[in-house]
C-alpha cells in the first residue's frame, strides 16, 4: 500500500494518523497486532478528506470502544478508523429527544438520559461500548434493543457523502441491521419519554444488580461471544455451551469465564490463535451434541 500522500495529509491534521500501530489496548481482550493506519479524525472535515484521500486502496475497520472484537496478531492490511472527541457530543433536542454522537459510549448516553429526566435508555447503562457500535449490532439487554429508541442516523459513506437514515427505513434484525458496511456512523438522534431522575436511577440500579449476578466483570473480556439461536432453539446459547462443552477447557489463557458460559476470557497473555480456537471448539462441541449452528456475536477482524 502507497502512503506517502497519507504521511503528508497526516502532518496537517488536529486528528491523528499512526502507521503499523498496535491495536492490543483498543479491544477489550487485549489481544491482537498492528494495523497498517491507525485514523483518529478529530471533525467531519478530516474524516471527509481522509475518506477522500484514502479512496478504494484497502480495507477500512470502523473500531468503536473495542468491547466486542477480536484482532488478529497479524498485521491488518487497511486502515482502522476510531473517531475522535469531538464525535463525542450530546445534546438535548426537546424534552424526551437526544442527540448523541457516534463515539458516545452507550453508559454515558443512559447517564446524560438520566440526568434530564428522559426515561427508556436506562438497559444501555449495562452495555458497553459506543453509540456507533450499539446501532450496528443493535445491540440491547433485558428485553430492549437500540431499534426502540433511535429515531435517525446521521452517515458518511467512504466517498465522503454525507446522509440522513430515518430508523423507519433500516431493517432492525437480532444483533444486527442491513446498513451497509461500507460507511461510517456520524451520529444518531434518540427518543425516550419524560421520567423522574429518581425512578431513572432506581430502575438502573435494577439492571446493574442484575448484570452482576450474572455476567463477569473486570475481566478481559468482549462480552457475548455468540447469539443466541433463537431461530433453532428457546434455549440461551450460555445454556447449549454450558451442556456441550467442559468448563474447565482452555487453550493457552483462553478460556470460559466460570460466571457466564457466553463470556469468553483472556486470563492474562492469551493471543489471537489461542481465543479463535477456544471459539472454534465451543462452536464445534455445540453443534455436535445439539444439531445447533451457533453465529458469532463479537466481530472478528483480519
Amino acid at each position: 500500500m502507497i502512503i506517502d500522500d497519507i504521511e503528508n495529509f497526516a502532518s496537517n491534521l488536529e486528528g491523528k494518523i499512526l502507521f503499523d500501530f498496535s491495536v492490543k489496548n483498543l479491544n477489550w481482550f487485549n489481544i491482537g497486532g498492528k494495523t497498517r493506519i491507525f485514523f483518529r479524525p478529530n471533525s467531519l472535515k478530516e474524516l471527509i478528506e481522509f475518506l477522500k484521500l484514502y479512496s478504494n486502496r484497502g480495507k477500512i475497520f470502523v473500531l468503536g470502544a473495542g468491547s466486542n472484537v477480536l484482532f488478529n496478531d497479524e498485521t491488518y492490511q487497511g486502515s482502522i478508523i476510531k473517531l475522535g472527541r469531538n464525535f463525542s457530543n450530546i445534546t438535548i433536542l426537546n424534552k424526551d429527544t437526544i442527540v448523541a454522537g457516534a463515539a458516545v459510549t452507550q453508559k454515558k448516553l443512559s447517564q446524560f438520559a438520566k440526568d434530564n429526566n428522559i426515561g427508556g435508555l436506562e438497559f444501555l447503562s449495562c452495555i458497553p461500548g459506543s453509540v456507533g457500535g450499539g446501532i450496528r449490532m443493535n445491540s440491547g439487554c433485558f428485553n430492549r434493543e437500540f431499534k426502540d429508541i433511535i429515531i435517525s442516523l446521521q452517515i458518511v459513506d467512504y466517498f465522503g457523502q454525507v446522509k440522513s437514515i430515518p430508523a423507519k427505513k433500516i431493517n432492525f434484525k437480532y444483533r444486527n441491521t442491513d446498513i451497509s458496511k461500507n460507511v461510517i456512523f456520524l451520529s444518531a438522534t434518540f427518543k425516550g419519554y419524560e421520567k423522574k431522575k429518581s425512578k431513572i436511577e432506581k430502575h438502573m440500579e435494577e439492571l446493574k444488580e442484575k448484570k452482576e449476578i450474572s455476567q463477569p466483570t473486570k475481566l478481559k473480556t468482549s462480552g457475548s461471544t455468540f447469539k443466541n439461536p433463537k431461530e433453532q432453539t428457546n434455549k440461551k446459547v450460555w445454556q447449549l455451551i454450558k451442556s456441550s462443552v467442559p468448563g474447565d477447557i482452555n487453550f493457552g489463557d483462553a478460556k470460559i469465564s466460570e460466571k457466564h458460559a457466553n463470556f469468553f476470557v483472556n486470563k492474562k497473555n492469551a493471543n489471537y490463535k489461542d481465543m479463535k480456537s477456544l471459539i472454534d471448539y465451543v462452536k464445534n462441541k455445540v453443534k455436535d451434541k445439539t444439531g445447533i449452528n451457533l453465529d458469532l456475536e463479537i466481530v472478528i477482524v483480519e
